[in-house]
């Protein structure tokens, strides 16, 4: 299905919002991305679009449990399947989702950024079809920031594990100063870089 037929079918929309359509095509092509858009501005879409039109897995490395049990829950409602892995999993229970990963049929697999460093992740990473690994509040990685978040420095294991898998980063806010951090510290490669404005004109 084309970006336009997936955003119809499982959101009920006929168009995307800029620069929506703009992020999804980058991210089909296989470049990385860094999008800034404000909250409420469609960062989910951005990813879980172009992944639904790829065959494979999306990793969606978030640190929030309660976000991702939200869009975890949103997903399977739409018929989209769809785990997440956090602290209040037993290791079996993570074993058998990873493994579910690995062969299943699971679309996108929300984890947070501590979870990364296991040895049991990174050896099903390495066996996964992942196609995109999307990095939500993509500003924790940094350390000129308020929210700075020491795990987020080691998501570039993936980048080392799979060079090939393509990365978006999206955040709500950064200064320039922070945008420069999330590309080097993820080893974005040549990074299509989308920012809408945050002024609203109704104030």
């Amino acid at each position: 299905m084309s970006p336009r037929e997936v955003l119809k079918k499982y959101w009920g929309y006929d168009q995307f919002r800029p620069p929506q359509d703009q992020i999804i095509d980058a991210a089909l092509k296989g470049k990385d991305v860094l999008a800034l858009l404000p909250t409420g501005g469609g960062k989910s879409v951005c990813f879980q679009v172009p992944a639904l039109c790829l065959e494979g897995v999306c990793i969606v490395i978030t640190p929030l449990i309660a976000l991702m049990q939200d869009q975890v829950g949103e997903l399977k409602k739409k018929g989209i399947s769809a785990v997440a892995i956090h602290s209040g999993l037993g290791r079996q229970e993570i074993d058998v989702l990873l493994d579910n990963c690995v062969y299943g049929s699971i679309k996108f697999l929300y984890v947070s950024p501590e979870r990364l460093q296991t040895e049991l992740f990174q050896e099903r990473f390495k066996r996964m079809n992942v196609k995109l690994v999307a990095i939500d509040e993509a500003h924790c990685i940094s350390q000129w920031g308020h929210d700075f978040r020491p795990p987020y420095l080691q998501i570039k294991v993936l980048r080392e594990l799979k060079p090939e898998v393509s990365f978006m980063a999206l955040t709500a806010s950064a200064t320039s100063k922070v945008k420069e951090e999330i590309s080097k510290q993820l080893e974005l490669k040549r990074p299509s870089i989308f920012q809408i404005s945050f002024a609203r004109p109704n104030i």
